[in-house]
């Protein structure tokens, strides 16, 4: 009896601060790996890399590919490859920039600016990117295609459907409400930053007091309270301290200045704004979230894994492999489109090189992010942090005035060295 009311914390053999934790190895390598990275940029610019204008310009160019790279860990977690995910986000663009630019003026005789605008470009290019997606993973998974050969395909179609959409023009300028969602033009300020800054900490210490409670409730090991708390903290931490350097960019005096004669007013002597958090950024998050949910709590997610561990089981065991792969696809082809938002929206126009290399650099970021080429093994922060790190690199080295193809060759050579860890790893650790 005295042994069944003994506290069940974990065990005492854990070797060492890290098993204490449970804090995956993995990840920790990468959160060093962009650590260091932003050092060493940091010291070679002469602190310009770690100044929170570039940490904010940084963010929303990041957002795009990370939100790609989402959806990237489910096909690669299920064996198979989606090459035509730049091309996609470009035809999704094409669409919408004609939407705004041609389709609604033209047939609605409204005018840039009107709230029926970006709603109905942004339907329209979501429609778009998850029936491409679809029909992808029906060639796939029906006609057994292999998406290699389908998504190959796929980026010499779509790339050129989006060249002939805008006759090869650019598109432009795109509505102003569907710019705040992508540009320096669209952010939450210095309080909305805040309130959403403590909402997610209480947040993120919920689900980890929710996650310790069900260990209980089911009779499994936990962490002793004092590790409990120190990843509490350090979650809290990192989620106020990035709405504190995003609150530190103020708006330059120039533009407030201007802002205040084209409303007719006299700017006040000592005003000052903050950017604070890019609603890309929010957009991000909410993206993350719910890819984290069904890859953790849904039949979806469960059954994506499965496939991915072992197809013929998967498939044995009743899973319809078939439909799960258009479901797959169907899911990147809508977060192509959501992409194609921020990115379009950030250049402020719809233009043919939109997302090119982005496939490439998609399914960099999730491998980086240790998504197994193998199969059945990847998370969805690993690969939003594998954008990060891609993105961080390639910044870096524009900043200290390395040239676009050099660019190039560092990310090629970063990106199989990480398989190459990644490959160890798994070896060391069984996996």
């Amino acid at each position: 009896m005295a042994e069944q009311n003994a506290p069940r914390d974990l065990p005492q053999h854990r070797r060492n601060i890290l098993d204490t934790l449970e804090i995956d190895t993995r990840l920790l390598g990468m959160i060093g790996a962009f650590v260091v990275i932003c050092i060493v940029f940091d010291v070679w610019t002469g602190g310009r890399f770690l100044t929170p204008r570039n940490i904010f310009n940084l963010t929303i160019q990041t957002v795009s590919v990370a939100i790609m790279a989402t959806g990237m860990v489910f096909v690669i977690v299920t064996r198979h490859i989606d090459l035509s995910v730049g091309a996609l986000l470009a035809t999704c663009s094409a669409f919408m920039g004609m939407t705004m630019t041609n389709w609604l003026p033209n047939m609605l005789g409204v005018e840039l600016g009107a709230s029926i605008i970006a709603p109905v470009a942004i339907l329209v290019g979501v429609i778009v990117g998850t029936a491409i997606g679809a029909f992808h993973g029906w060639l796939i998974g029906y006609l057994t295609i292999p998406a290699f050969i389908v998504t190959l395909g796929g980026l010499f179609v779509w790339r050129n459907v989006a060249w002939h959409l805008s006759s090869g023009q650019t598109l432009g300028p795109l509505d102003p409400n569907f710019l705040k969602l992508g540009g320096i033009s669209g952010t939450l300020g210095a309080s909305a930053s805040w309130i959403l800054g403590i909402l997610a900490t209480g947040f993120a210490l919920y689900m980890l007091w929710n996650a310790r409670r069900s260990k209980l409730a089911h009779g499994f090991p936990i962490k002793p309270v004092w590790a409990e708390m120190t990843i509490g903290g350090i979650v809290a931490a990192t989620i106020l301290g990035f709405v504190w350097i995003l609150n530190s960019y103020e708006v330059p005096t120039r533009k407030l200045a201007r802002d205040f004669r084209e409303a007719g007013m006299e700017m006040p002597e000592g005003y000052t704004e903050v950017y604070g958090v890019p609603y890309s950024v929010l957009i991000l998050i909410v993206v993350a979230l719910v890819m984290t949910i069904i890859a953790q709590r849904t039949r979806l997610g469960r059954y994506i894994f499965a496939t991915g561990g072992n197809p013929e089981a998967a498939q044995l065991s009743g899973i319809d492999t078939k439909l799960l792969t258009v479901k797959i696809f169907a899911i990147v082809g809508f977060l192509c489109a959501i992409s194609a938002v921020v990115a379009s929206a950030r250049l402020t126009y719809h233009t043919n090189d939109i997302g090119t290399l982005d496939e490439l650099r998609v399914i960099a970021a999730a491998v980086i992010g240790g998504t197994a080429l193998s199969g059945g093994f990847g998370t969805i922060y690993g690969a939003i942090l594998g954008a990060l790190i891609m993105q961080s690199l390639q910044s870096g080295m524009a900043m200290v005035g390395v040239e676009a193809p050099y660019q190039n060759i560092v990310v090629g050579v970063v990106l199989v060295f990480a398989v190459y860890v990644d490959i160890l790893y798994r070896k060391r650790t069984g996996d």
